[in-house]
This record gives structure tokens, C-alpha cells and sequence, in this order.
């Protein structure tokens, strides 16, 4: 929230092979995740979609966390060998896609962010 009250900071966040062009899988996310805030969903999904998912888990946890410490009931989530496996691949190629997206959005984000 103090992202969507403050703006996005006025320092420079990129690692140094942003300036070579390499972008990386969370590249444009403070961007996407101020437009979120800011209510334009298609200027957040254009930096970086990852915000809606990683939006929605926030929201999620925090609820829960509010949930467990009002009844004082904790989940307790077990995933068998397999499931494990699938999440962790699922996950890096999820991260792999973003990658190649982000990548081809380069000009994108390596333009200066208006004041």
C-alpha cells in the first residue's frame, strides 16, 4: 500500500545487467505493481503480469494469517513426492516463460519512468 501512496522510489532498483539489456523475471514489477494499485490493469500486465498472481497470493496469506489468529487454526498443507515435483517444475517453467517475455519486452522496461 505505501507503494500506491508514496509512488514508485525515485532510486534506481536494476541490477547491472539490466544495462546490458538482460532483463529478469521481476523486471517491471514495482512498475506493475504501482499500476495495479493505481487501478490500470493493462499498463500492469504490459511491465510485468507476475503481479497479478503474486497479488493474489498476498492477499490470500493475509487473509488466512487474520483467519489462523482470530480462531487460532492453522493449515498444515502436505503435498506427497509428485505433487512436489509437478509444483517445482510447473514453477520453473512458469519463471522460464516470464523470462523469455520479459526479454522480448526489453525496450520496453529500460525506458525511464516518467516523473
Amino acid at each position: 500500500m505505501a507503494l500506491r501512496i508514496v509512488g514508485v522510489p525515485p532510486v534506481d532498483l536494476h541490477g547491472p545487467l539490466h544495462y546490458l539489456g538482460v532483463m529478469d523475471p521481476l523486471c517491471g514489477g514495482t512498475r506493475a505493481t504501482f499500476l495495479l494499485l493505481s487501478g490500470d490493469l493493462a499498463g500492469a500486465a504490459r511491465y510485468n503480469p507476475i503481479v497479478f498472481p503474486l497479488a493474489a497470493v498476498a492477499v490470500l496469506v493475509f487473509a488466512r494469517a487474520v483467519v489462523g489468529m482470530t480462531t487460532r487454526r492453522w493449515l498444515d498443507v502436505q503435498l506427497g513426492r509428485m505433487s512436489r515435483i509437478a509444483a517445482w517444475t510447473a514453477l520453473a517453467l512458469a519463471l522460464v516463460l516470464l523470462e523469455v517475455r520479459q526479454q522480448l519486452n526489453a525496450d520496453l522496461l529500460m525506458q525511464a519512468w516518467p516523473a
